[in-house]
């Protein structure tokens, strides 16, 4: 299936990468966290490693490792803003539980 970005969260990855001045895209990733196990975690990537499986769409790579592409194939990744708060947003469709906070998530 891979991975997917919308035009809002592709736009403000671009914006991010240009201003850094450097990054060849974004690292998806999970981390065991909080009251449903596991949270997302994303990050700039300047050198790929070589289990790292390489998705592209709307002109961004995001790059994931074969661990964390277990939990997160088919995951759209999307950018809204909610009033004064902003930020990435994971439409999931592996995700069978999620915390209150919205912080963390079960498979």
């Amino acid at each position: 299936m891979g991975i997917t970005v919308t035009e809002a969260a592709a736009k403000r990855v671009l914006t991010f990468l240009a201003s850094r001045g450097k990054g060849l895209g974004i690292r998806l990733g999970v981390r065991t966290s909080g009251c449903s196990g596991m949270a997302y975690e994303m990050e700039f990537v300047d050198e790929l490693q070589e289990e790292d499986q390489v998705f592209e769409d709307r002109g961004v790579k995001v790059i994931i490792d074969p661990k964390s592409l277990v939990y997160l194939d088919g995951t759209e990744v999307d950018y809204a803003r909610e009033g004064l708060n902003e930020g990435f947003k994971f439409n999931n469709p592996n995700v069978k539980s999620e915390c209150g906070c919205g912080e963390s998530f079960g498979v």
